[in-house]
C-alpha cells in the first residue's frame, strides 16, 4: 500500500491549507511516493508511476474533522428533538435513545457517518463517544476502530463518559448510570494500551474526554483526569460554553466561570480543545489565547440548537488554534466536513455583520464579509484540526507530508461560472464529485466510489436500524 506511487496531472488549481500567499499553490501536479508527498511543480511520469488526471479539479488537504458523535447518525430529524435549544434536546434525543443502541446498530450507526464524512473529503475523524455505562453490552472502541480502519481513515478516540449524573441512580435505567470514577480511567489505560499511536502520523489515537466539563464528574476528578491524561501523554477534551447556561451552572457550582473552572484544575494548554465555545467573556478568551488551547468549531449544530456563532476570528488572535467539528447528526442533519466549512464561512460573515455598528459616514456601512478567507476556512479545516489532535505530518499540501489529499471534480452546474474556481467546494457547498482522494498515500476513493461499497444495503440497514430504535426507545426515561 505504501509503495504505490502515483502522479496526480493538471490540477486547476492547488489550496494547501497554509497562511496568506502559500495558501495556494501555482503547481498543477503532485507526486505521492511511499504513502507521503514526494514532489510538487510541473513534473513528468516516472517509470512504474500510477497517473491520475486532475483536470478541472482543486485539490485541497483532506479534512480533519475535530468533534462528532458517531452514534447519532442514526438519529437525524429526531421530532421530539427537532424544534428543541440544548438542554432540551439532550433530554429529548440523545440521553432518551442511548439505551436503545445494541451492537449491531451502533456499528450501523458509525459506519453510516464514517461514510459521510469520507464522501466529503474527511480523512480523520474525532469521535466523543459517550456511550458508557456500567456492564456495558459491547465494546464501543472496538466498532470505531475496525469501521474506520475498513475505510482506511484515521480515528481519534475522545473517550467520553461520566461519573456524575443528574438523578438518582436507583432510579435511572442501566444505560444512564454514571461510572465509578477507578473504572473509567482503568478504562482509558486499556484503550491507550491497545490502540494508541502517539507518533505524528499515527492512524490511532486516544484522548481522555469527560462528556461535560461542569456536570460530568466532580472537581476532584476533573483534575485527576488531566493529571492521568498528561502521565499517558494523551490530549484532553471535552464540551464547554455552548449555551450561556454554562455560564450560570459554573457560577452557582463553583463561583467563576467555565474556563476558570477549567484552568483551575488544569484543563487549558495546547494538549486541550474543546467544542463549541460560543459563549465566552472577555477574560475567558484571554485565558484560552494565552494557554493555546483549542476550539472544535461546530456552527451547523450551534445553528440548529439556536446556541449562537462562536467568533473564530478573535480567538484566534488571542493565540488559540482553531478547527472545524460536524458533531452529531441530532443536532446536525448533514453531518459532513463540505456542509460544516460552507457554514463557518457563512456564519463567520454573519455574526460580524450584526455585531457591526452602521457607519453613517460618508454613507459607509461596516460589515462582515471579510470576516473569513475561504483560505482561513480551509486552514482552520485542515492543518488546524491536525495540529489539534497532534497530527503535524498531516493537514497541509508540503512536500515531505503525509499524503492526505482530496481530487475535487467541478463538472456540475452548481459550480459553474465561477470566476474563481479553487474556492468552490467550500464557497458553493454541496457534495463535489471526488476525483480521488487519498489517506497516507492510499487511493481511498476513486471516481465518487468507494471500494467494495453497496450504498443500497446500507441504506436498508439504516432504515431498519431507524425502526428498532424507535421501538426501543418508547417507554425509556428521559432526564432533565
Amino acid at each position: 500500500m505504501m509503495n504505490h506511487s502515483y502522479l496526480i496531472k493538471n490540477a486547476h488549481a492547488i489550496l494547501t491549507g497554509l497562511s496568506a500567499n502559500a495558501a495556494r499553490s501555482s503547481a498543477t501536479d503532485i507526486r505521492i511516493q511511499d504513502g507521503k508527498i514526494k514532489e510538487i511543480g510541473q513534473l513528468r511520469q516516472q517509470p512504474h508511476e500510477q497517473v491520475v488526471s486532475a483536470k478541472d479539479c482543486v485539490i485541497y488537504p483532506a479534512w480533519v474533522n475535530t468533534h462528532h458523535h458517531l452514534f447519532q447518525s442514526l438519529l437525524k430529524g429526531e421530532p421530539q428533538g427537532l424544534n428543541q435549544s440544548l438542554t432540551a434536546w439532550l433530554a429529548s434525543t440523545p440521553y432518551r435513545f442511548r439505551g436503545a443502541f445494541d451492537e449491531e446498530t451502533f456499528r450501523v450507526a458509525v459506519r453510516i457517518g464514517l461514510i459521510e464524512l469520507l464522501r466529503s473529503g474527511c480523512a480523520t475523524v474525532a469521535d466523543h463517544h459517550y456511550l458508557y455505562w456500567p456492564k456495558m453490552p459491547f465494546d464501543g472502541a472496538a466498532i470505531l476502530f475496525d469501521e474506520a480502519e475498513k475505510l482506511g481513515m484515521r480515528f481519534v478516540l475522545c473517550r467520553g463518559g461520566a461519573t456524575l449524573t443528574r438523578g438518582l441512580e436507583s432510579e435511572l435505567p442501566q444505560a444512564l448510570r454514571p461510572e465509578k470514577f477507578d473504572d473509567y480511567m482503568a478504562d482509558i489505560e486499556r484503550l491507550v494500551h491497545l490502540y494508541h499511536q502517539p507518533d505524528a502520523y499515527a492512524f490511532r489515537k486516544i484522548v481522555m474526554a469527560p462528556t461535560s466539563t461542569l456536570h460530568s464528574t466532580t472537581a476532584q476528578q476533573f483534575r485527576e483526569s488531566a493529571k492521568i491524561a498528561r502521565q499517558l501523554g494523551i490530549r484532553m477534551h471535552s464540551h464547554l460554553s455552548e449555551t450561556v447556561d454554562y455560564l450560570d451552572a459554573a457560577k452557582a457550582k463553583f463561583n467563576m466561570t467555565p474556563v476558570q473552572y477549567c484552568a483551575e484544575n488544569d484543563w487549558v494548554g495546547d494538549d486541550v480543545w474543546f467544542a463549541h465555545l460560543v459563549k465566552l467573556l472577555p477574560e475567558e478568551i484571554q485565558i484560552l489565547g494565552q494557554t493555546h488551547t483549542g476550539i472544535a468549531h461546530c456552527p451547523q449544530s450551534n445553528a440548529r440548537l439556536g446556541s449562537g456563532i462562536a467568533d473564530l476570528v478573535t480567538l484566534e488572535k488571542a493565540g488559540m488554534t482553531i478547527s472545524i467539528g460536524v458533531d452529531g447528526a441530532a443536532s446536525n442533519e448533514a453531518a459532513d466536513m463540505l456542509s460544516e466549512t460552507h457554514a463557518a464561512w457563512l456564519l463567520q460573515r454573519a455574526r460580524k455583520g450584526m455585531l457591526a455598528v452602521p457607519q453613517y459616514e460618508g454613507g459607509q456601512f461596516e460589515g462582515g464579509a471579510d470576516a473569513a478567507t475561504i483560505e482561513d476556512i480551509v486552514r482552520w479545516g485542515t492543518v488546524g484540526g491536525a495540529k489539534i489532535l497532534g497530527l503535524d505530518q498531516v493537514g497541509t499540501i508540503e512536500v515531505g507530508q503525509q499524503a492526505d489529499l482530496v481530487l475535487y471534480r467541478l463538472d456540475d452546474p452548481r459550480y459553474f461560472g465561477l470566476h474563481d474556481m479553487a474556492i468552490a467546494p467550500v464557497a458553493s457547498g454541496g457534495r463535489a464529485h471526488i476525483q480521488a482522494m487519498f489517506i497516507a498515500g492510499k487511493m481511498v476513493m476513486e471516481n465518487d466510489q468507494i471500494p467494495d461499497l453497496d450504498m443500497m444495503e446500507l441504506a436498508g440497514q439504516a432504515k431498519d436500524a431507524v425502526k428498532l430504535l424507535q421501538q426501543r426507545s418508547v417507554g425509556m426515561a428521559k432526564i432533565a
